[in-house]
């Protein structure tokens, strides 16, 4: 089941992982069709629904169907440990921190948790609304349950860091990867894929969220029109703000200039990708950006908002270009000057593409990540304090929060 990176970044790293030789258990979300346990590329599979209450997957019911899927997860971890010996459990943001914190003290083994993104960043800082508070606490007790708490960027390390405070000898930053192997696309492919849109061709591929910040690319659209006579806009993806961003773009009038696609099967995708003048990673927050290594790795020009973990991805007129997220006339000006300047723009490509095969392969990140498990291993007997303000946080109601979290964020 993929919502988004985090899916795709745990399947890459588990399978990298079994086939550098270590043995490895995931446990996840049964998706239908698919058997409840099983070995798939050297990884062992576990997949669980959720324990009662049962209740829809929306965000009224958000907190409930998460607490039914950790008991899920948790009772099959414990099932699992009857017979297995782990030497540690890593999970992946809050989504699964009270089953892993679980499985740690019936395993006695430590707990590493991956930060792929906050619910404050999300939300520019704030928290809007109960669930937001909600999520934001157990993100911080995540952080301190957790033995060693990995981040995806230096951005997003200085994000947990603020929000959170960890000890500074707790967090570490590993790069999330992409294997370029799988990111082959052929020259029939590109042009079939070119040739059922108009061009120049400008996509967007990933979750639509407000924080993917698609409407900013839409609003840039007519000056884009202006500039580059016969542009067009292919979007991939689904999302809660879809029928939002299909009303923005009638509004508009760009009918006739914006495709949406929806979710796309992986070579589709890829061959979309390929085929495209430009990709464009509007994010209003971005930790990592892994949409942008996958667009570098097909040789696709980037243009990308300076936030977050593309700000250390990308170099401005190196690797690619870059604009002030949320500028609607810095983002048309920006992609003008990509789409009439095709040379340009594929010089900056190709550095793109070498960067990302020398720096993020998926082999040096998971052995980062298993050194981060020795750590951590080393690091168990050594008992972890609390101060005594944050104790009265966990157990009391929140404090208010009348400010921006992250005010004074770097980029």
């Amino acid at each position: 089941m993929v919502y988004g990176g985090l899916g795709r970044h745990v399947h890459a790293i588990a399978q990298t992982q079994a086939a550098l030789g270590f043995d490895v258990t995931v446990i996840t979300q049964a998706a239908a069709g698919a058997s409840p346990d099983e070995v798939v590329n050297g990884v062992r599979v576990l997949r669980v629904s959720p324990d009662a209450p049962y209740v829809p997957l929306d965000e009224e019911h958000l907190l409930a169907w998460v607490a039914g899927f950790n008991s899920a997860v948790a009772r099959a971890g414990i099932r699992l440990i009857r017979t297995w010996k782990p030497q540690v459990v890593h999970g992946h943001d809050w989504l699964v921190a009270h089953a892993a914190a679980a499985i740690k003290e019936a395993a006695r083994i430590p707990y590493v948790t991956t930060m792929h993104a906050t619910e404050a960043g999300r939300h520019q800082g704030w928290l809007p609304s109960e669930l937001s508070r909600s999520i934001h606490s157990i993100e911080w007790w995540s952080t301190y349950e957790a033995r060693r708490v990995i981040a995806c960027s230096e951005h997003m390390r200085w994000e947990v860091g603020q929000l959170f405070n960890p000890p500074l000898d707790k967090s570490v930053v590993i790069a999330n990867g992409i294997d370029p192997g799988r990111w082959r696309v052929t020259a029939r492919q590109r042009q079939i894929a070119r040739a059922q849109y108009q061009t120049p061709l400008v996509v967007f591929t990933g979750r639509l969220e407000w924080e993917k910040g698609v409407h900013t690319l839409i609003d840039a659209m007519p000056r884009l029109r202006r500039q580059v006579a016969g542009v067009h806009l292919v979007i991939a993806g689904r999302g809660s703000a879809d029928a939002q961003l299909r009303e923005q773009v009638k509004a508009k009038r760009l009918g006739k200039s914006v495709n949406f696609l929806g979710w796309l099967p992986e070579e589709q995708l890829h061959a979309l990708v390929a085929a495209a003048d430009a990709v464009v990673v509007p994010s209003l927050y971005e930790p990592f950006g892994i949409v942008a290594l996958e667009a570098a790795s097909v040789g696709t020009p980037l243009v990308v908002a300076r936030t977050g973990g593309l700000a250390e991805l990308v170099e401005d007129g190196v690797t690619g270009r870059t604009f002030a997220p949320g500028n609607v006339v810095e983002l048309a000006s920006t992609l003008a000057q990509v789409l009439l300047d095709p040379p340009s723009a594929a010089a900056s490509a190709r550095a793109a593409r070498t960067k990302v095969r020398s720096d993020f392969g998926w082999p040096a990140i998971a052995a980062q990540t298993v050194e981060v498990y020795r750590e951590a291993i080393a690091d168990e007997s050594r008992p972890q304090t609390i101060p005594a303000a944050k104790l009265a946080r966990l157990v009391g109601p929140p404090d208010p929060l009348p400010g921006n979290l992250l005010t004074g964020a770097v980029s």
